[in-house]
């Protein structure tokens, strides 16, 4: 089943984001996990790529199994940074045989390492190019593409940002997914901003549960995320007692997506960091919101 297809529905979605393993010891673990977030059977699942492609070889693997075994509709995760025109069309390829129908195309994270080569000299510069080369692949992928609402780390000002996402979407993307979010009144600013350049692709916020303190260094590293002084508190209170900062942490990500659905927002993605127990608690304490037939 195609992503867009859930999006454009008028049912109350949730999907949940897993990641393949760093190493092969780790594999069956991270497998399990997965499998258990499938279980609660949400609207979807996307698969991540892993920094510099390390660990591509699973991405398929876990969206594979998800899919076949569980019967949820799967995104994988495609990165194209520092790859070659070989290696995209060999994992286009890979996909196709296995049945993916759903691609998140992404630039990628540029590591330490990839910060220092001669960009210039890279068959894709800007995940522009691999949507442009997964449309033209007539393979019929639904294709997702990611967005900053708070402004990409390495766009001058937030209008040319947008102007960027509305060549992305032009170039073929389907719908967008934004970064972690801690504070929704920016998302809907976003929106209203992305309407009037003329994007009108489904946008998907992204929602990340923060369970322990060190995690909020690390979401502000990856995304620059503002942290508004509500979250800020419950991380001051909370965050040296494990077992109530991970309560507090499920407790606010869950008001983010009530307030979401009860401000029209029909698809709301979860960073649920193949953390089953963190999955099951959202969907419980949403289980009356969602109803019985929302869109999984």
């Amino acid at each position: 089943m195609k992503i867009i297809d859930i999006l454009k529905d008028h049912k109350m979605s949730l999907s949940f984001e897993v990641f393949p393993p760093k190493q092969e010891t780790a594999f069956e673990s991270v497998k399990t996990a997965t499998e258990e977030i499938a279980e609660c059977k949400p609207s979807f699942m996307s698969v991540t790529y892993g920094a510099g492609g390390g660990t591509s070889r699973y991405t398929l693997e876990i969206a594979r199994n998800i899919k076949d075994r569980f019967g949820v509709p799967t995104l994988a995760h495609l990165t194209c940074v520092s790859s070659t025109k070989e290696t995209v069309e060999k994992q286009i390829d890979a996909m196709v045989n296995a049945g993916i129908k759903n691609v998140m195309a992404l630039r990628g994270d540029l590591t330490p390492e990839l910060e220092k080569t001669d960009r210039s000299k890279w068959a894709y510069q800007y995940a522009i190019q691999l949507i442009r080369e997964l449309k033209e692949s007539n393979r019929d992928f639904c294709i997702g593409a990611a967005c900053y609402p708070e402004i990409h780390p390495e766009s001058p000002d937030q209008k040319q940002d947008i102007l960027h996402l509305k060549e992305k979407v032009d170039a073929g993307a389907d719908f967008l997914t934004t970064q972690m979010i801690f504070d929704n009144n920016l998302f809907f600013n976003f929106m209203y901003k992305l309407r009037e350049a003329g994007v009108t692709v489904p946008v998907i916020p992204g929602i990340m549960p923060i369970t322990n303190a060190k995690q909020v260094e690390r979401a502000i590293k990856l995304s620059g995320s503002f942290m508004p002084q509500r979250f800020k508190s419950i991380v001051d209170y909370f965050g040296s007692d494990p077992d109530a900062m991970k309560q507090a942490g499920i407790a606010y990500a869950t008001d983010q997506i009530i307030d979401l659905y009860a401000n029209g927002i029909t698809n709301v993605h979860v960073y649920s960091m193949n953390k089953p127990d963190v999955a099951k608690a959202i969907l419980d304490r949403l289980s009356d919101i969602l109803g019985k037939d929302f869109n999984r």
